[in-house]
């Protein structure tokens, strides 16, 4: 759920503006953490899709309604706090492996979409889990990027 204060701490005007001041612009790929930390502290729905073809080629409503009453852990989407909670628990090692290979997702798409009280607008973000052989596990590691999010106010 959006976090209003911390929401409107960050500069810009329009949803696509502000989440490209925290580094969520379509297009580029950014460290997984990055993403858990803003839908963290922001209250952005992070969204992370599996399959190329829905996440570019259906919009986040619709891809939602789709599988709504498919359980979480078994959709083709799913936030990425869920996500990475998930794997955390299946997965002792995963930290770790985060810190020597960090998973670098796309920004697919940012926007707006109806909140949970269906009344209010939320900022949205959607990216896309590379496919295994994108992966390039001999590529030097991104430059930490967790310490250019803007902390709340």
């Amino acid at each position: 759920m959006l976090k209003p204060a911390a929401w409107a701490a960050v500069p810009g005007t329009t949803p696509t503006e502000k989440l490209g001041r925290l580094g969520l612009i379509p297009g580029t790929t950014v460290d997984i953490r990055k993403c858990a930390s803003i839908e963290d502290n922001y209250g952005v729905s992070i969204w992370l899709f599996f399959e190329e073809d829905l996440a570019r080629g259906q919009p986040l409503e619709s891809v939602l309604a789709e599988y709504a009453g498919v359980p979480e852990y078994e959709r083709p989407v799913i936030l990425v706090e869920s996500f990475l909670r998930f794997t955390r628990e299946n997965d002792p090692s995963f930290e770790q492996t985060l810190e020597e290979f960090p998973l670098m997702v796309e920004i697919v798409a940012t926007g707006e979409r109806r909140g949970d009280d269906n009344v209010s607008p939320e900022p949205f973000v959607t990216c896309l889990m590379p496919f295994l052989d994108e992966l390039d596990l001999e590529a030097e590691s991104p430059k930490p990027g967790l310490a250019e999010i803007p902390k709340k106010p």
